[in-house]
């Protein structure tokens, strides 16, 4: 069971998340690198995509989606940068939104723009 406490706002995060579910999944700090190349993409808007497919395709490993992410932390190397992540995250989750915290810190891994953390939750797994 998952409720969404909706946000009454522009944004595109929830309240809050009410959820009972059997399993729990925290995805580790993931930034915008092509696993094909190994190198980290260009641009925020490019970096913020990135590392959304790349959450995507970790939660797809266990038979889930992005509509199981139920808390998002995004770090930004600069806040200036907030308008066009949000752009580009807000085409990834469009209804029943994360709840979400947005932090600007000095320096990322590799000199990322965007990094992501996700918990995710659901009541079944593929293995």
């Amino acid at each position: 069971m998952k409720r969404v406490i909706e946000n009454s706002g522009a944004f595109p995060l929830s309240k809050a998340i009410l959820h009972d579910h059997k399993y729990t999944l925290e995805i580790s700090g993931q930034i915008g690198v092509d696993a094909k190349t190994g190198e980290l993409v260009e641009e925020i808007e490019n970096q913020t995509a990135k590392t959304l497919d790349n959450i995507k395709q970790i939660l797809e490993e266990i038979g889930w989606s992005l509509s199981n992410i139920i808390k998002a932390t995004i770090y930004l190397s600069d806040m200036n940068n907030y308008a066009k992540m949000n752009e580009v995250y807000g085409k990834y989750f469009t209804k029943d939104y994360p709840t979400r915290t947005a932090i600007a810190i000095k320096e990322l891994p590799r000199q990322a723009l965007v990094e992501i953390t996700c918990t995710a939750s659901g009541d079944k797994i593929k293995i």
